[in-house]
Order: structure tokens, then C-alpha cells, then sequence
């Protein structure tokens, strides 16, 4: 049985009732755990992060997709954080590396079905893409519902993978992909200067020379600004790396970093190779973490045989 992990970012992050219905069309289906749910009204979004088997966790995700397309209107949206669809991105996660081609899988006959079933235009990205420049969410997301609406009959490369060429009237379009396990992160500044969120963001992200497996957008906030991120690779650059480069510009300007936080569930990993960097502990391992240790024993069945 192949377990696997999937985090949609739904366009709802005000009305706890819609979101609260969301979650309920997740965890209606039998062998599903929702195991985190965080919404944000600034960007207007929440993340919802449920794991189980493969094809139970698709059922799920199908559930929840619908019931965002019946209950947000992008028309009437707003909020910070870029979005194209009532349910934005639907990635799903392998637990196991050897596990990514069944999540392709998954991908692949949920966009079908969210396609034929629910006549939402579907876009797969990362693992999942059916070419090599929809693998960027950034790409495929590019001009938002708005723009999307206005592109999508007209500009052959904004054609869907799957579904009709135009947008869903009220839930817009949706990215269903399968990708690695990535940290969301955000790092919030004591100022509300854009321009200064936005050039550091430029400044840091991979795709204009910056950190490695490093994605970043600045956005406005009601009480500042955020440089928002997302970590591709934990292991190329860390939590700690990322908050150094965004704290270090901004301390070049003048300006001091308010907090910082993570979106979502994150790698046990990600904070041991956080431990490592600030204690100088540089043989420091998952396996020296008890709960990791003990985790281990259970999946492996090990457990059966302790002391009661």
C-alpha cells in the first residue's frame, strides 16, 4: 500500500464555515487522516495537509475541489497571495522518494476527473507537467484568474491539460502536481515598503541567481510586508539560510524583521538540519531523534514486541 501525502491551498482563508465545509469533503473518505489545516485571512488562503492511501487521498482531494468550486466565487476574491483557482494547487507528496510515480499517477487521473467531472480547466506542474515549462508553478499560475480568463481561448500555450479551454465562471482553473516535500516560509518585516519585500525577494530566489531550491515573492500585508517562500530542497537550503538572507538585506535598509513563520506541515528532517547549522553539530542525525526512532519501529511493526 502506498501512502502518500497531499496539501491543497484552497482561496478561502476568512470564512471558517467554507473552509470547515472544505475539510469536511477531505475527510469524509474513509482511510484519510486531515492532519493540519492553517488559514490566513491577509492572503486569503488556507492549506490543508491530509495523508493516506494513494487512491483514498485522491477520492479526498476530488472531495475537497469540489467543494471549493461549490462554495468560493474568484470573482469576489480578494487577497494577497497569487491564485488562479477556488482550489489553487493540489500537490501530492510521496512519503517514500520511490513513491513519486504513483503520485504522477494520482495527479494525472484526479486532473482527468476534476476536468470531465467538475468542467474545471486543469494545468499539471513539477513531477506531474506534461512539458518542461509548465514544471513551474509560477509559469503555469502567471496573471492570475483574471488573466487566466482573458488568455486562455486566445494564447495557444495557455491551453489546459485537461478540461475546456476557459475558466470555470466562479472557481476559475487548478494545478494538480505531485512534487517532493517542500517548506513553506515566510519572514514578515517591520515596514510597509513592497519595493523593498519585492527586490529582496528578486534578490534571493533561484530563478534570478539567488539560493538555490528557493522560491520568492514579496507581498503586502494589512500591518507590513512579507517575503514569502517556499524551500524546494531543505537540504540545499535551509529555514535558517533563507531567514539570514531576507534578515540581511533588510538590515542593509534599515529595517528589522517582525517574525517569521512556517505554512503548513514541514519535514522532521528540516529542523534537524536546522539544529545541525546553529549548534555546529555537524554529525547530528534523524536517527538521534527519539520520536523518529520510535516512528520507525511502529512501521516496521517493531513496536509489537516492546515492553507494555
Amino acid at each position: 500500500m502506498t501512502v502518500v501525502e497531499c496539501v491543497p491551498n484552497f482561496s478561502e482563508g476568512r470564512r471558517p464555515e467554507v473552509v470547515d465545509e472544505i475539510v469536511a469533503g477531505i475527510a469524509a473518505v474513509p482511510g484519510v487522516q486531515v492532519l493540519d489545516r492553517q488559514s490566513d485571512a491577509t492572503h486569503n488562503r488556507s492549506v490543508i495537509t491530509f495523508a493516506g492511501p494513494g487512491e483514498a487521498v485522491a477520492e479526498a482531494a476530488f472531495g475537497g475541489v469540489a467543494a471549493a468550486a461549490r462554495l468560493i466565487d474568484l470573482n469576489l476574491h480578494e487577497g494577497a497571495h497569487p491564485r488562479f483557482g477556488a482550489a489553487d494547487v493540489v500537490p501530492f507528496v510521496p512519503l517514500k522518494d520511490d513513491d513519486m510515480a504513483a503520485c504522477v499517477g494520482l495527479a494525472r487521473e484526479l486532473g482527468a476527473r476534476v476536468a470531465g467531472e467538475l468542467g474545471i480547466p486543469v494545468y499539471f506542474y513539477e513531477e506531474a507537467a506534461r512539458s518542461e515549462r509548465r514544471r513551474n508553478l509560477a509559469v503555469v499560475r502567471e496573471g492570475g484568474f483574471e488573466g487566466l480568463r482573458e488568455a486562455i481561448g486566445r494564447d495557444a500555450g495557455r491551453a489546459p491539460d485537461e478540461g475546456p479551454p476557459r475558466v470555470h465562471p466562479k472557481a476559475g482553473a487548478v494545478a494538480i502536481g505531485a512534487r517532493a516535500a517542500l517548506v513553506a516560509y515566510n519572514v514578515d518585516l517591520e515596514t510597509d515598503d513592497l519595493a523593498l519585500a519585492k527586490s529582496i525577494a528578486t534578490a534571493i530566489r533561484e530563478r534570478d541567481g539567488g539560493l538555490p531550491c528557493l522560491k520568492a515573492i514579496g507581498l503586502a500585508l494589512d500591518d507590513g510586508v512579507q517575503v514569502s517562500m517556499n524551500l524546494t530542497d531543505h537540504r540545499v537550503t535551509s529555514m535558517a539560510a533563507a531567514y539570514a538572507a531576507v534578515a540581511e538585506r533588510a538590515a542593509a535598509a534599515g529595517v528589522a524583521v517582525r517574525r517569521s513563520e512556517v505554512v503548513g506541515l514541514l519535514p522532521e528532517a528540516a529542523l534537524v538540519g536546522i539544529a545541525r547549522e546553529a549548534l555546529r553539530a555537524t554529525g547530528l542525525t534523524q536517527a538521534q531523534v527519539l520520536e523518529s526512532r520510535i516512528l520507525d519501529l511502529v512501521l516496521a511493526g517493531g513496536a509489537e514486541g516492546a515492553a507494555p
